[in-house]
């Protein structure tokens, strides 16, 4: 079955044409990305598809009954509601239904009603179409569904009455992403959806959308991402599109692939082409082959030429080099700790290290301070209190994700130019050139760049500099595809040191080699060696801890609880404030366990409730219960103190979120 079907459709703006007789076709349940440089026209198709965008010709198709979700980049939620409200609404239709179920039960109930036979018929017919419905559009689990959204989305810290206008822009776009999962479209359209998430969330959007029951058609810069989701490829190229059959991975070879093959075909033909022009020439006039002559040129006409293949689009090219190498102790900080605005620290007493050489990435859930970090270290902030020191001859150079050091009302040229006045305007014109601006795009106000033009500034500001310590902030936000590899390629040959925050895990994987996880109490974790070696030691990790509580919870059991722990606990914390401080720690994180296997118990009982009311009001309609009036009443009953068990239960597990 055929989700989504895109026949010939072209757009133009004005006289520059965009897409041109374009054709795309998503299949129920099939995982597509539609991939090409910024300003391809990847996002204007997603617009003319999602109809917030009119086109000149073509057809777009979709089945009549079926439901298309589209979530526009960086949209944010603008609603007076709360987060919960907010997510509710996605339920609208099923909330009416169910407060009309429990109408009918009250009939049920009623002996009036229950006496009149013709009456009680028609209400368990009512009841048995309305409750099959019900069940159908998720009505006994629509509660589960949004918590687990919400959770999954970074929310479950929050409380579910924090109105909406409260939250940063980021958490708007999450919550919008939120509320497009919850309602299920047959088709679901994203541009972009991994911007402002973390890389937990991340994490959990994949597994998520990878067990997705709809379609999906996904415009992203994630190469992990894509490579994790997707099945089929269209790149959107010169205003023409083209289907590759698999993931990320396979659509980069596939495409050098296909240009080698037809490079090759477009030689040979060429070949040909310039024989039979040659013996044409040399034997035109002569008589004894002037007819064979003609015939290679009739030869010539009929030939189906080839075109040319398209080569790759001109891409970004630049290198970071080093003005002076640093010493080899680069950065030394001590117990650093910075508050806004005289609030809680938002980071607290943090050492940190750098050798020369040295590529670090600080990781670590979005809020918990690494852009405060970078700004700290470039002195964009001041700390409340902590030390930093640079080593011998560090010159650091710093690359912030907002980019608002630079200058709006500057022209491109100007922005680079006011900084290096000795240089030459037309050496800062090729600088610029290699940046993918030329021409009279150097003469365009930075106020007027895109997301990515602005990025590409800064980094051509950046290199410059030719600091030999790097501070990156999100690097490849807003960059494409084409112009994070080049970004990579320039970071894996520079010869200093960085330090960086990025959740593009393909980059961190190529670029870092060490990582500096941000934990919850402020300390950094340290891992020696890329992305993938990180993960692996999570892992690891997770592993021991669950085979060291399962050992605590059997030694407890053992010794009578919490008073056998505790003597565990005191043999090898070594005495005095340490081993305070250890067993402070221990009960903490039992503390936390318990709290997390007293929600797993709720979420539990919860279920089986809503398993057992849901049998329950089944059972209403069957033929000895419906002749059997106080036995119907006695179910109904139980339903009721299920239902009013189950908000109890939904009370309780609120609560235990907040603690």
């Amino acid at each position: 079955m055929i989700a989504l079907q895109i026949a010939n459709v072209t757009k133009s703006f004005g006289a520059e044409t965009i897409l041109d007789q374009v054709k795309l076709e998503v299949k129920a349940k099939e995982r597509v990305a539609l991939v090409g440089r910024n300003g391809s026209g990847k996002s204007t198709l997603l617009k003319i598809i999602g109809g917030y965008l009119p086109y000149d010709s073509g057809e777009i198709i979709m089945p009549k009954e079926s439901k298309m979700g589209y979530l526009a980049q960086d949209t944010g939620l603008e609603s007076e509601r709360t987060i919960y409200e907010e997510m509710l609404g996605v339920y609208e239709d099923v909330i009416k239904m169910e407060k009309r179920i429990r109408k009918l039960e009250e009939k049920m109930a009623d002996p009036d009603v229950f006496n009149d036979p013709p009456v009680y018929e028609k209400v368990l017919a009512d009841y048995d179409t309305l409750q099959h419905t019900f069940e159908q559009k998720g009505g006994y689990q629509y509660e589960a569904n949004i918590r687990t959204i919400l959770s999954g989305l970074n929310f479950g810290h929050f409380s579910y009455d924090t109105p909406i206008p409260a939250l940063s822009g980021g958490q708007k776009t999450r919550l919008a992403l939120g509320k497009l999962l919850l309602s299920k479209p047959e088709l679901l359209i994203l541009d972009e959806p991994t911007n402002h998430l973390d890389i937990e969330t991340l994490s959990w959007l994949e597994n998520y959308l990878n067990s997705y029951e709809g379609a999906l058609l996904i415009v992203s810069h994630d190469r992990y991402f894509l490579d994790k989701i997707v099945t089929k490829v269209y790149e959107v190229s010169r205003t023409k599109i083209h289907n590759f059959n698999g993931n990320y991975s396979y659509y980069l070879e596939e495409k050098a692939r296909r240009y080698e093959q037809e490079m090759k075909a477009f030689e040979k033909q060429q070949s040909e082409i310039a024989r039979l022009e040659d013996f044409i020439a040399k034997n035109i006039v002569r008589d004894s082959t002037s007819k064979r002559a003609q015939a290679r040129r009739k030869q010539l006409e009929k030939m189906d030429r080839i075109d040319k293949p398209d080569g790759a689009e001109k891409s970004a090219k630049f290198s970071f080099d080093i003005e002076r190498q640093s010493g080899n102790e680069v950065l030394n900080v001590h117990d650093l700790t910075f508050s806004y605005d005289a609030g809680a620290p938002v980071i607290q007493d943090i050492d940190l290290q750098l050798k020369r050489g040295e590529r670090a990435a600080l990781l670590g859930p979005n809020g918990t301070g690494k852009s405060t970090i970078l700004k700290l270290l470039f002195g964009v902030l001041q700390p409340d209190s902590g030390d930093i020191r640079y080593g011998s001859k560090v010159s650091p150079g710093y690359y912030e994700q907002e980019q608002t050091q630079l200058n709006p009302k500057k022209t491109v040229l100007n922005e680079l130019w006011d900084e290096h006045p000795q240089t030459l305007e037309k050496d800062i014109r090729t600088i610029l050139g290699n940046f993918l601006f030329s021409g009279e795009d150097v003469l365009k106000s930075v106020a007027d760049l895109s997301g990515g033009e602005r990025a590409r500034v800064a980094l051509a500001k950046l290199m410059m500099e030719k600091p030999n310590l790097l501070i990156l902030d999100e690097p490849t936000n807003h960059l494409d595809l084409d112009s994070k590899e080049v970004l990579e390629a320039a970071l894996a040959e520079y010869p200093g040191t960085m330090l960086f925050v990025s959740h593009d895990r393909y980059f961190l994987n190529r670029i870092a080699t060490r990582i500096l996880e941000l934990q919850p109490d402020g300390s950094l974790q340290e891992y020696i060696g890329d992305y993938d070696y990180y993960l692996m030691k999570k892992e690891e990790e997770a592993e021991r801890e669950a085979l060291r509580a399962e050992r605590e919870a059997q030694e407890n059991a053992r010794n009578g609880g919490s008073k056998g722990a505790v003597a565990s606990a005191g043999t090898g914390a070594g005495g005095g404030a340490d081993k305070q401080a250890f067993l402070e720690d221990k009960e903490q994180k039992r503390e936390a366990r318990k709290r997390q296997r007293n929600i797993e118990k709720v979420e539990a009982n919860i279920e089986q409730l809503e398993t057992e009311t849901a049998e329950l009001q089944d059972s209403l309609y069957q033929p000895d219960i419906m002749e059997d009036y106080e036995k119907a009443a006695d179910i109904q009953t139980t339903i009721e103190a299920n239902q009013a068990e189950i908000e109890r239960l939904m009370e309780e597990w609120e609560t235990l979120q907040e603690d």
